[in-house]
């Protein structure tokens, strides 16, 4: 059994920054198990085409819950990135972080090392920023963010549209305010994606002490006693780890490794055969993500994608490849931005903004040309949960979102909705508007009919967590420590979205890569938690 100083199961947004920051002492030996391929299809590293890598389903998973009630019965449907960078090879690569609150939230709750205060200097060595520097921003980290090299027409109405609805224009959503409209920063350098294996694993890979493995899928970690010593892949072919393990396999994966580990709930363990090793039954419980409930209008101008045709295509390849610059440089969800609908005082939903008809995995988008726009809440209060369907790791995980379970989540979606509706109206738009496809014209007049239509198109915007919670010792249902540790077990941590107590108010990415980086300081003891 070959032997490593510490194992990484999972090369997505967090486990990339592992992989990179244990390997930088030539005295530790490292693997990085990750369960997709290589980030080799140029799609994902061109900004405007990383559509076409879900589409090809290559290098994304999708996870499926059962029957959703609050969903109308259609399943929970979760694209999740199955490939070295995870999510972050696949995403929009918006730069969001979150509000202060989230993080000072997570310290009312006991991780009192997880606050504002703690986690923003850790933002700051980590970002590389174009424009911005100083409190909030860090200009020479390795993670690049930078302005857009592209902005549709479409963008620019949703912004002055939205102004004109009466919100103010904000310049910089991770600064001292999140509230506001504008365009995204985003984790793009020189026109190209910045994943997190670009950002960290990139240079790394050279390095003989960095083992990483590819299409390799762990089936369980394994333990002498309750302290984990290695791992098992679903081949058989078995690793030792020397030091300690961390799983990184994102908040649908990481809660069913555990289980299939031995570690969960003792009853449900037992009740599929498996010997517990440690009685967590905070395992697979308080899912939690952000849902859209998108508002369409077909526009008299070009959309996006209606740009990428024939000539006209060639041009824009042509155009990226020798600058850099133009259409294939846009991130699609260019714009956008976060309102507090609820009057608390706190922006409750945001905004992604695509200057062009969208669909997803159950349902085609729109004919012709248009403008999406697409409210999201931004702290869930409904809980799912991840548990196992079997002994088997091949069988799927026995997935429950519980969406739209509470009525809080289904109002604040209704409120976004009704919002993004005024903005449509409003003269930058309307005057390019020809009509409303989603929801049909009339809908909002009834609100029983407009609740309805919610539950019928509301989708997830890709950020699950929540499903291993961090907590203190004394909260039963917390599954690892603030120093990210595996309860009841030693030699265990876990390291992305599945440790968040609470939802972040905005994208996951920035996050988990921060989450992937104060694991690695723990771990090399470059920082401890009191």
């Amino acid at each position: 059994m070959a032997e490593f100083d510490f194992i990484v199961a999972g090369g997505g947004a967090a486990g990339c920054v592992l992989a990179a920051r244990l390997s930088e002492n030539s005295a530790n030996r490292v693997l990085l198990i990750e369960s997709g391929g290589k980030d080799t299809d140029r799609y994902i590293h061109i900004p405007a085409t990383f559509f076409k890598v879900i589409e090809k389903g290559v290098d994304v998973h999708f996870y499926a819950s059962e029957s959703e009630k609050g969903l109308n019965g259609r399943p929970s449907i979760v694209p999740q990135g199955n490939v070295l960078g995870g999510g972050s090879s696949i995403n929009a690569m918006l730069y969001v972080r979150g509000q202060k609150q989230d993080y000072d939230t997570w310290a009312q709750m006991g991780c009192r090392a997880w606050s504002y205060d703690k986690v923003l200097p850790i933002f700051r060595d980590l970002e590389g920023n174009q424009r911005l520097s100083g409190e909030y921003h860090g200009a020479a980290g390795p993670l690049k963010v930078s302005d857009r090299r592209y902005g549709h027409p479409l963008s620019w109405a949703f912004i002055r549209a939205a102004q004109e609805a009466g919100l103010p224009y904000n310049e910089d959503f991770n600064g001292s305010r999140q509230e506001g409209v504008g365009f995204y920063q985003t984790t793009t350098y020189e026109g190209r994606r910045r994943s997190s294996a670009e950002a960290f694993l990139r240079d790394a890979e050279g390095r003989a002490n960095l083992v990483v493995l590819t299409g390799r899928r762990v089936h369980k970690v394994l333990f002498q006693g309750t302290r984990a010593t290695g791992v098992q892949l679903e081949g058989g072919e078995s690793f030792e780890a020397r030091r300690e393990i961390v799983l990184s396999a994102g908040a649908i994966a990481t809660p069913k490794l555990l289980q299939l580990s031995g570690i969960g709930e003792a009853a449900h363990l037992k009740s599929h055969g498996i010997d517990v090793v440690a009685n967590l039954p905070g395992v697979g419980e308080n899912y939690q993500d952000h849902l859209e409930a998108t508002v369409q209008a077909e526009v008299n101008i070009l959309s996006l994608f209606g740009q990428d045709k024939g000539l006209a295509a060639f041009k824009h390849m042509l155009q990226y490849t020798l600058t850099k610059t133009g259409l294939l440089t846009s991130n699609v969800v260019e714009c956008g931005g976060f309102v507090d609908t609820s009057g608390a005082g706190l922006p409750d939903v945001q905004f992604h903004v695509l200057p062009t008809f969208i669909g997803f995995a159950d349902r085609q988008p729109e004919p012709g040309h248009g403008i999406s726009i697409g409210p999201c809440f931004l702290r869930p209060q409904s809980r799912g949960t991840v548990k196992l369907r079997s002994s088997n790791p091949k069988d799927p995980a026995l997935f429950n979102a519980n969406a739209l379970s509470n009525p809080a989540d289904l109002e604040t979606l209704v409120r976004g909705v009704e919002l993004a509706i005024k903005i449509t109206e409003a003269p930058s738009l309307a005057r390019i508007i020809k009509r409303r496809a989603l929801p049909k014209p009339g809908v909002e007049k009834d609100p029983q009919a407009l609740r309805d239509y919610v539950r019928s198109i509301a989708k997830t915007v890709f950020h699950p967590a929540g499903t291993c919670k961090m907590g203190l010792a004394d909260d039963p249902m917390a599954v690892v420590g603030e120093d990210l540790k595996v309860r009841g077990v030693t030699g265990l941590r876990v390291a992305d979205a599945s440790i968040m107590p609470a939802l972040v108010s905005g994208n996951t990415n920035a996050p988990s890569i921060m989450i992937g980086e104060r694991a690695a300081r723990f771990l090399l003891e470059k920082e401890k938690v009191a």
